[in-house]
């Protein structure tokens, strides 16, 4: 390969976090023979470095630790010269002691100025304010999904044209409901996220479906639960009603009769003190803890700030980065729930063959990410700064204001199924290599930590983070313009996965635990 003759000063093709760093993030992809001049020298690289991977700015000595963000990534298992590609082949896992203690000093967070500030949603009879207006036809068994698709897709088109104030008819599937063990984590978490969708205030109807003869039938979805008074609710059995074709035209029939009554409702002004925001991130790369996770951070801080509650998961991703949340818990109870869940997570991972530090993933890793420590380091940004809460289980009921943490798997379709059965009525999902996700009843907005992902992927992603690094908008313009779009969305403005009318229905995937027999 041909040498490059491009020199350039380090800020002018790469990022340094924190003045103690030992490696640098580029953000241009930089050939072999390009010369760095960095503080005290200049070094020629001796290979290609892709765009958001790791240059070396000092040496590093085999086994030590390198630093990125202030803290450790890993330990070098070669030893690093100034210059040099950090990566897989140098750069493996350290799992060194860290100190997780509270620390009892609440953080001010910054206010948002001006007049309280408001979205336009629909106020639920039991306080809680939906962004969107859905009609969820919700099964009990996976035995029911088909008739439920059915069922939902008489309402695709131009079905609902009349009908402005309805967002539209959504299959909740799933594929459990019978062979579990009752009274087990698997079939308690099943019920208990079907049960968070069924009370969520995005939904203004709800049509309850299932075979007849299932483990979890479709009373337990419903019977007992604090449902808005004003949520409709229909309960269908497949076997009862006489089979596939009587189900289908029953529940449609149903679903028709639900929606005048919907349609009359309207959007009214509530305090943002009433949004639910749910973090997430996906597909995540090299940026993503430079540009969108921590714009996003200071979006959660100014909703956190006005009274609002803002959602973190993804337990497995957390570990590396514990420490930055136990410090910020309200008090120790809180934090040990956290280590808590975390050590659950060990031996899940040890008792399945793996370790935490299976994850990142590989297309993780070709956007420049290389252990799990530097992908939480990165992860954790999402959370801002404001003080830590609470710490729920998996679709647990979300009723602390601030900060809370939700124990999810990383799988983004799992974990975000959680945070919207937690009450999430809002998503901001951090993407670096480009997740497509959606996740009805609940907005996703897309935020692109790059701006070539953004060029690439322009129907997919909602706001371009990438200008951060490209020098065009500074961290806390992204992050104030994240916050008024998570506003606006919630007020009616569609996202771009809303866009395609499928997407956001097959998402819903709640956590597969537990034995089935």
């Amino acid at each position: 390969m041909a040498e490059a003759s491009n020199t350039y000063d380090l800020a002018e093709c790469a990022v340094l976090l924190q003045p103690d760093d030992d490696v640098a993030v580029a953000t241009r992809e930089l050939p072999i023979g390009t010369r760095i001049r960095l503080a005290t020298t200049e070094v020629v690289l001796p290979a290609l470095v892709p765009r958001g991977h790791k240059i070396a700015v000092r040496a590093v000595p085999a086994g030590s630790p390198v630093r990125k963000y202030g803290q450790s990534i890993g330990l070098a298992t070669a030893a690093i010269a100034s210059g040099d590609h950090v990566h897989g082949h140098n750069l493996g896992m350290d799992d060194p002691a860290r100190a997780s203690t509270v620390d009892a000093t609440r953080r001010q967070l910054p206010a948002v100025p001006g007049p309280e500030r408001t979205f336009q949603g629909y106020r639920r009879a039991n306080g809680l304010v939906g962004t969107r207006n859905f009609i969820g036809v919700l099964t009990s068994v996976n035995c029911a999904a088909s008739t439920a698709r059915l069922i939902a897709d008489a309402f695709r088109g131009g079905a609902l044209d009349g009908f402005a104030n309805v967002d539209g008819v959504i299959a909740l599937t799933h594929s459990s409901g019978c062979g579990l063990v009752l009274g087990s984590p698997g079939a308690e978490t099943l019920v208990r996220t079907l049960r968070g969708y069924a009370k969520h205030p995005n939904f203004g109807g709800l049509l309850v479906l299932g075979l007849g003869c299932e483990m979890i039938p479709v009373g337990a979805l419903v019977d007992g639960l604090d449902l808005p008074a004003d949520t409709l609710v229909q309960r269908l059995t497949i076997q009862e009603a006489g089979g596939i074709r009587a189900s289908v035209q029953a529940g449609v029939d149903r679903i028709r009769q639900m929606l005048p009554i919907l349609n009359a409702r309207q959007r009214t002004s509530a305090p943002i003190s009433d949004l639910v925001l749910g973090l997430n991130c996906g597909g995540s790369d090299g940026y993503s803890g430079i540009t969108a996770n921590p714009a996003l951070g200071l979006a959660s801080d100014l909703l956190v700030a006005a009274g609002g509650t803002s959602i973190l998961g993804e337990t497995p991703e957390l570990f590396g980065a514990e420490h930055l949340l136990t410090r910020r818990a309200i008090n120790e109870k809180v934090a040990q729930r956290l280590l808590e869940r975390l050590a659950w997570w060990r031996e899940y991972a040890r008792a399945g063959g793996g370790s935490l530090d299976n994850n990142p993933s590989p297309g993780n890793k070709a956007g420049g990410l290389t252990t799990i420590l530097e992908k939480s380091l990165g992860a954790v940004a999402k959370a801002g700064r404001a003080d830590l809460s609470a710490v729920v289980e998996y679709a647990e009921p979300v009723t602390e204001h601030g900060l809370v943490f939700m124990d999810t798997p990383g799988y983004d379709p799992v974990s975000v199924t959680g945070l919207v059965a937690g009450g999430a009525t809002v998503i901001c999902f951090t993407t670096g290599r480009g997740s497509v996700l959606g996740c009805r009843p609940t907005p996703s907005i897309k935020l692109a930590t790059n701006t070539e992902l953004f060029n690439r992927m322009p129907d997919d992603m909602d706001l371009n983070c990438g200008r951060i690094v490209d020098g065009s908008a500074s961290l806390a313009q992204v992050g104030e313009e994240i916050f008024e779009r998570i506003i606006a969305v919630a007020s009616g403005e569609q996202t771009a996965s809303e866009e395609f009318d499928l997407v956001g229905q097959e998402e819903f995937v709640p956590w597969p635990m537990g034995a089935v027999t």
